[in-house]
């Protein structure tokens, strides 16, 4: 879809040179796939509770004795 908006030059330079891209046009769709590829991690993240250290055995007594050894 073609759509005209107003970029900031400078952001657009910085992005371009941390993403690798040549055009604005790759430096747009390649930031916008990088914030939405961010965004399913986090989800993924705040999905599993595992992941954050978060578990049953956070209760357990001999694990948490365990873990502090």
């Amino acid at each position: 879809m073609k759509t005209m908006i107003d970029l900031d030059d400078d952001a657009l330079a910085l992005a371009a040179t941390e993403l690798g891209t040549t055009t604005k046009k790759d430096t747009v769709n390649a930031a916008l796939q990088f914030v939405a590829a961010r965004r399913r991690r986090l989800e993924q993240l705040l999905d599993d509770p595992l992941a954050l250290g978060i578990g049953p055995d956070i209760s357990d007594p001999d694990t948490m004795r365990q873990a502090r050894r």
